[in-house]
């Protein structure tokens, strides 16, 4: 019973992860952003106000200050993130595979 369930979970996919042929484009190098001198003067104070919240006396503060601190530093993470614009991009079939090698592992 488990044999033929096998053949065919491995028949259909290799038939759905089967791919057609495509002709290959050469790889194109990331090059790093080249930010403007207004963009690098506001990181350098992004960093310099993260550092002064960083040594802060956090547990003298009062609630309402814990919290706008936390939405000030969440919204420089933000502003940060914009300006170095990296990511991490995964294709529907490598997810798919993962997915599948967790479950089966």
């Amino acid at each position: 019973m488990k044999k033929p369930l096998l053949t065919l979970a491995a028949a259909a996919a290799l038939f759905v992860f089967s791919g057609s042929p495509v002709e290959a484009t050469p790889f194109k190098s990331k090059e790093p952003k080249v930010l403007s001198v207004e963009e690098s003067e506001r990181l350098l104070e992004i960093e310099s106000k993260v550092l002064e919240i960083k040594e802060m006396d956090l547990p003298a503060l009062s609630k309402e200050e814990k919290k706008e601190l936390k939405n000030e530093l969440r919204s420089l993470e933000k502003e940060a993130k914009a300006f170095r614009g990296t990511g991490i991009y995964i294709s529907t079939g490598a997810l798919i595979i993962i997915i599948l090698l967790i479950i089966i592992l």
